[in-house]
């Protein structure tokens, strides 16, 4: 080989190397960021689980409420009875 084509083949290593290099880099770029979307995935998982857990809670809160109006509603009606026994003593019987 002459001269021309020994400093011709170096740099095609040079760049060849540094194109190895450049991929490598890339790829462990690549391997972290794959990595934190897995920990966001993980993430975004669980607060759909707590979200979940959360709509359930609300649901059950609901359905509490209603029953204790419906109690309170008829516990009124019960104290509007005694009310009207206690001022017309008569009506009752």
């Amino acid at each position: 080989m002459d001269g021309q084509s020994d400093q011709q083949l170096k740099q095609l290593e040079t760049v060849v190397l540094q194109i190895g290099e450049a991929v490598l880099a890339t790829t462990e770029v690549v391997d972290r960021l794959a990595s934190q979307v897995d920990t966001l995935a993980a993430q975004v998982q669980q607060q759909g689980y707590q979200i979940f857990a959360l709509s359930d809670a609300v649901q059950t809160l609901a359905e509490n409420h209603d029953g204790a109006l419906a109690r309170i509603t008829q516990l009124t009606e019960a104290l509007h009875r005694l009310v009207a026994a206690i001022e017309d003593p008569g009506a009752s019987g």
